[in-house]
């Protein structure tokens, strides 16, 4: 019994002294930046929200949409639409409110979407590139390669990818100890400023860290430079120009999107460590949770013929509809 008491009794400090909330630091502290930079991300959210949002009942609405291309792009805009709410409602809280609290459980949940949105967001563009480069290179084999079935399997491996990963993350930031500190520097719950708050080895989630970043690199990364360097060996070869132009009209929204994504996060994690670096870390991450998946509708839509057809031929239906209705 005496035992047990003083084991009763050690756990009881020891939880005293864990942290059960943690405050964001945010954007900005300048109390003057505070109410504009909320309205421009309030836009910022609106438009994210409704673009994907639209994109997705287009691609649903539309059967001659219903093509592998556009069933990955549905995916995207899915993953888009949904990562949208992981850390945009918090940090516009964060604005108008006057601290910035998040809770032990609400940051860990936090954390465990944003690494598999943002996961699955690498290997749906990679399943992405994958089917450019068949339809580009490999025409003949399109139906077959690109079948329903195999269109499924590459979207549930990519989210069983994001689900593994974030689960890798989310598990071994559970196991440490949070003892003083619990200011985080940053507008969300993010895996390198949560690891500067903690008072026990942080060595296990540094190399999970790693071994996650390799693999998505070697997969994600390699098999999109492949694909690429495939249709442009491919285009090189073709002399009709209608075919070039054709070719690089199907692969120019990619490009951008993966150019966009990919720059943005490297600009985050790839710096020396120093203080400056960590501001200029938040500064880009806006770039990769905020401004790309508001973009990556306008990019697939303003010079999609298809889409811009499925948009037109939506519009007709419901002032039809409202037609039809007022009768």
């Amino acid at each position: 019994m005496l035992i047990q008491a003083q084991y009763m009794k050690q756990m009881a400090v020891k939880n005293d002294s864990l942290v059960t909330e943690f405050v964001f630091m945010g954007l900005t502290d300048q109390p003057s930046l505070q109410l504009p930079l909320f309205f421009m991300f309030l836009l910022n959210y609106t438009a994210t929200v409704i673009g994907n949002l639209s994109l997705m009942i287009l691609i649903c609405l539309n059967s001659h949409l219903h093509t592998p291309m556009y069933f990955f792009l549905f995916n995207l805009s899915f993953v888009d639409f949904c990562y949208s709410f992981v850390c945009t409602p918090k940090m516009l809280m964060g604005f108008v409110s006057e601290k910035n609290i998040i809770s032990y459980t609400g940051c860990m949940t936090q954390l465990f979407f944003f690494g598999f949105f943002v996961n699955s967001e690498c290997y749906v563009l990679t399943a992405m590139a994958y089917d450019r480069y068949v339809a580009i290179c490999k025409p003949l084999m399109y139906a077959i390669l690109m079948s329903p079935r195999m269109c499924f399997l590459l979207m549930f491996g990519s989210y069983l990818m994001g689900f593994a990963s974030a689960m890798a993350h989310t598990g071994c930031m559970i196991r440490l100890s949070f003892c003083d500190s619990n200011t985080i520097n940053h507008y969300m719950c993010e895996i390198f400023p949560l690891l500067q708050l903690s008072c026990s080895s942080i060595y296990a989630n540094e190399l999970v860290s790693s071994l996650i970043a390799c693999i998505v690199v070697i997969v994600s990364g390699l098999v999109i430079l492949t694909s690429y360097i495939s249709i442009l060996l491919n285009i090189v070869h073709m002399s009709s120009a209608t075919g070039w132009s054709k070719a690089m009209g199907t692969c120019g929204s990619h490009i951008v999107t993966v150019s966009l994504f990919y720059g943005s996060g490297l600009l985050t994690y790839v710096k020396p460590a120093s203080a400056e670096s960590v501001d200029q870390g938040k500064f880009f991450s806006v770039l990769y949770t905020l401004v790309v998946p508001m973009l990556n509708p306008l990019i697939y839509s303003l010079r999609n013929k298809d889409v811009k057809l499925a948009a037109k031929r939506t519009v007709m239906r419901i002032r039809s509809w409202c037609v039809f209705s007022s009768l």
